[in-house]
């Protein structure tokens, strides 16, 4: 008889043809997929029905949004817009497309500027720490405004050069629009991903600010769905790689 070892390895189960991998992680794999997709396309569905995304042509909402960027809007009634929200409405008395600009006084309140350079809603300075970095809340003075009920009194975050309700003092609406032309409630910027727009807490002092939407929520959903049909779909070719090299070890273990 020979030295050689008659010690021989059994084949792979199901002639190597089949899934690789145990039954029970194959079965692991396709929950994981499954249930990945659904989070993935329900997060997707669900931002469809709750954002509008629209993209900002001017620059009069610098810093925080640019000209050219694109926005994520969520669907509010104009009844739930609050103080410093960054809405996006459409009057035809100041243009024939969607505009975006910062509420910073609704229907109730007054406003003016400046005290010190600072804007006032009902005798109480708001810090902007949005504004662009050194300027005023204003390049020129407003005469006191009384807001309304139902409407709103907007400005753009870069005041020099925003088209806002000071332009529109003279119009009939005094430089107030509807609640009721609010179609969305911006945020975030989503082209270039700058992210979320920061909470405008200067007007705390007044009232409750907006809580932010869901966005957050429908972004983990996406990334989580993703990440579990990936893992899910890569069970079968890691178990048949990891096969592979176990087969190979045992084969190499029995020559001697």
């Amino acid at each position: 008889m020979s030295g050689q070892s008659t010690t021989r390895t059994a084949p792979p189960s199901g002639g190597g043809n089949g899934p690789a991998g145990s039954k029970a992680g194959q079965r692991l794999s396709g929950v994981a997929v499954a249930l990945g997709l659904l989070l993935f396309l329900g997060g997707f569905a669900w931002a469809a029905v709750v954002y509008r995304p629209y993209t900002v042509p001017t620059s009069s909402m610098t810093p925080t949004i640019d000209a050219g960027q694109r926005v994520l809007a969520e669907r509010i009634d104009g009844a739930d817009v609050r103080r410093g929200d960054v809405v996006v409405f459409k009057d035809p008395n100041w243009a024939n497309s969607p505009v975006v600009k910062r509420v910073v006084a609704v229907g109730g309140d007054t406003v003016a500027c400046c005290t010190d350079g600072k804007l006032t809603v009902n005798g109480k300075k708001i810090d902007e720490p949005y504004l662009p970095e050194g300027s005023l809340a204003e390049i020129t003075d407003f005469p006191t405004v009384n807001v309304p009920k139902g409407r709103l009194f907007l400005l753009g975050d870069e005041r020099q050069g925003s088209l806002d309700s000071t332009a529109h003092l003279t119009d009939a609406a005094g430089g107030t629009v509807s609640q009721n032309t609010v179609t969305g409630r911006v945020d975030a910027v989503v082209w270039p991903m700058d992210g979320m727009l920061e909470r405008p807490t200067g007007f705390e002092k007044l009232g409750a600010l907006s809580s932010p939407g869901p966005l957050r929520t429908m972004v983990t959903l996406i990334v989580v769905g993703a990440v579990l049909v990936l893992g899910g779909g890569a069970y079968g070719p890691v178990a048949k790689v990891l096969g592979r090299r176990s087969r190979a070890r045992t084969e190499s273990a029995g020559v001697r």
